[in-house]
């Protein structure tokens, strides 16, 4: 493959970001806009020219899974030897490579887990704890590490940003539970993932040598997500970096939905007050989204735009127009979805491209239970992990035998035989339930098989290896069926059809997001939840929890000026809205006057209709008696009309004067 057999796979904009290969680069991206694409061809630009060597390039993302997909993207553009860890990852490496040389002795065990260490440290207390205390306190000493904090400065800075003591502990009560946990940790030799960043950034402040042998290694850096950075993750990059300046991020503000973490955008945001040559490179081309679902973003986002967000520019064709939906409870809601989604899969939308998101996870019990009632497989993103399923291990057992013995098969034939004898076949079960979800899962194989093979012709050793790099790394391939899923967890993702369930006040935003920044984060996580949807898009809540009980909940204010209104008006506001509108028009005494204000609706009610929206949505009357009482003759005419605004005139100008025109 040459240069431009490479390049002329991108779009202009991608393309500035893969030839700006030296020097450092942001890249501001929004969703949908090929971000991913971008930094990979850009990556493997610069192994194809000699601009680097492969084995110099480290890419960090922020997920296993994510830096897996990266890893095998770059495979097939030729990239081979290029490391795509997460931050955790390469520093682990880095770690055990050079702890015999900077420590001495073995490498202390990683300890995963952090609930028995911060259960010990509570009972050296005397602080009573149950299994939701002990995650919530793990999370605030996480919390901790990554913002640099530390035990002894924990409640100073938990204080001064605001942050909500958790359990009903105070700030200092939980900085001696960390310095506790710190003790226990110590008192069993193993350290947290929090502490292989740590000691690696400690190890390099204080061994030139090995930050030299670190530096002389890595020396082309590509950091994803990095809305998503904190700073124990920021200042791991500065000692990798060093003095140096080849580093390329890539990020959306609008993105931000892990400051809860200790991530911050700030890094993003202030990059070019960092370095201020630094090329800026913005990514607004939408092509996963239709203009529908991308108009929707925007005016979600719009409100509490950040410096550095970006509005994107949908590329698809016209979609179908949002649904939106208020129901009496959640079973109806529920039961609703699950019909809308018989009807997607009749007009042959697959279930593994439709997804199904909720806030919080209890709100997913209602959902299941229709899905199941409908016939519906699903499964629940962060529940049983694909590569821990036993058809899943058996079949991998068998694959790996298979290729021992070098079978005289093709790779895609071999595994078809393979999950063959383990039950598959190729129709699919009709009913749901287990015996399904094991097909779906041996299913999900033939389909990685036949797609790798396309991709890059492997071999059977070479798939088995791919699986065995998925299941290090818990990149499960795609499953036949609904996905159901917070929307945290849908981050990175997307799907043809989306299902925003439960779109309240109280879940959107949450009840506890009380301070501004709070309140921020959620619109954010609204507009992730929005850009996952490439072509329909349904936003739903119920106004009562059960059928029995007060319908009270109001829909999120996120909606207000996008959600329609005309099911919520009142008699009384119709009624002012028409004694309004008939005090105008008793002003356009001139029959043509009258006769213009008829063919202006009668241009709305067409427009309305290709549009599938009610006709005030597009322009309401009392806009229309004053362009017919006017008659304007310019666009910049039309746009002193007082209710039109530029949105409007960009999008109906050309024709409201077309109508116009006829009556002169």
């Amino acid at each position: 493959m040459d240069v431009e057999e490479l390049l002329s796979a991108l779009d202009p904009d991608q393309r500035r970001v893969a030839e700006h290969l030296r020097g450092p680069v942001v890249v501001r991206a929004g969703a949908g806009t090929g971000k991913t694409r971008a930094i990979t061809y850009r990556i493997a630009h610069g192994v194809l020219v000699g601009a680097y060597e492969p084995t110099s390039v480290l890419a960090v993302t922020f997920t296993a899974r994510a830096a897996g997909e990266m890893r095998s993207r770059l495979r097939d553009l030729g990239a081979h030897g290029v490391q795509a860890q997460t931050f955790h990852a390469a520093a682990l490496r880095q770690l055990s490579y050079f702890w015999p040389h900077a420590v001495g002795g073995p490498m202390p065990q990683l300890q995963e887990h952090k609930a028995g260490l911060v259960a010990q440290a509570a009972g050296n207390l005397g602080i009573s704890v149950d299994r939701t205390t002990i995650r919530d306190l793990a999370a605030e000493i996480e919390w901790s590490k990554v913002s640099l904090a530390g035990p002894e400065h924990y409640a100073e800075k938990a204080q001064a940003t605001g942050r909500e003591a958790v359990a009903g502990l105070t700030h200092e009560r939980i900085e001696r539970l960390i310095s506790a946990y710190e003790e226990a940790k110590s008192a069993r030799g193993v350290i947290d993932f929090e502490d292989i960043l740590l000691i690696l950034i400690g190890i390099m402040a204080e061994r030139d040598d090995i930050a030299r042998q670190i530096r002389h290694q890595y020396r082309h850096f590509v950091v994803d997500e990095y809305q998503d950075v904190s700073p124990l993750q920021q200042r791991v990059l500065d000692h990798w970096l060093g003095d140096r300046r080849d580093l390329c991020v890539v990020g959306d503000v609008s993105q931000t939905i892990y400051s809860f973490t200790g991530a911050t955008p700030a890094y993003l945001r202030d990059f070019r007050a960092r370095f201020k040559d630094a090329a800026e490179i913005e990514l607004v081309r939408d092509y996963r989204s239709t203009p529908q679902v991308v108009d929707v973003a925007n005016k979600i986002i719009a409100p509490g735009r950040l410096a550095g967000s970006v509005k994107l520019v949908a590329q698809r064709p016209s979609g179908p127009s949002i649904s939106y939906q208020d129901y009496e409870d959640d079973d109806a809601e529920a039961k609703d979805i699950a019909k809308r989604i018989v009807a997607l899969r009749e007009r042959d939308v697959l279930l593994s491209e439709i997804a199904i998101l909720v806030r919080t996870n209890a709100q997913s019990q209602a959902i299941e239970s229709a899905l199941s009632a409908a016939g519906i497989g699903f499964t629940i993103r962060g529940g049983e992990r694909y590569f821990s399923r036993r058809e899943v291990r058996e079949a991998m057992v068998m694959m790996r035998s298979f290729a021992r013995s070098g079978v005289d098969a093709t790779m895609p034939d071999t595994v078809r035989e393979v999950v063959g004898k383990l039950g598959w076949s190729r129709d699919a079960p009709k009913a749901a339930g287990a015996q399904r979800e094991r097909w779906e899962a041996l299913n999900a194989l033939v389909t990685l098989a036949d797609d790798i093979d396309r991709a890059r012709g492997a071999d059977l050793a070479g798939f088995v290896a791919e699986l065995e790099e998925r299941a290090a790394t818990q990149n499960a391939p795609t499953i036949e069926g609904v996905t159901i899923s917070t929307l945290h967890a849908a981050k990175g993702l997307e799907w043809d059809a989306v299902f925003l369930a439960g779109m309240s006040e109280g879940l959107m935003p949450i009840s506890f997001a009380e301070t501004p920044a709070a309140v921020d984060e959620e619109r954010r996580l609204l507009y992730v939840g929005v850009t996952r949807a490439r072509e329909h898009l349904h936003i739903s809540y119920a106004r009562a929890r059960a059928a029995s009980g007060r319908g009270n909940r109001k829909r999120t204010r996120f909606l207000d000026g996008i959600w329609p209104e005309t099911e919520n008006v009142s008699r009384a506001t119709r009624n002012r809205r028409r004694s309004k509108e008939m005090a105008t028009e008793f002003e356009l005494n001139h029959p043509d006057d009258v006769a213009l204000l008829n063919d202006l609706k009668a241009w709305r009610t067409v427009q309305a209709s290709d549009e599938r929206k009610p006709p005030y949505m597009i322009l309401v009357d009392t806009v229309l008696m004053s362009i017919a009482s006017s008659k304007p003759a310019t666009i910049q005419e039309l746009g002193r009309v007082k209710g039109i605004g530029m949105t409007k005139l960009d999008q109906y100008g050309s024709a409201i004067l077309h109508v116009v025109d006829g009556h002169r």
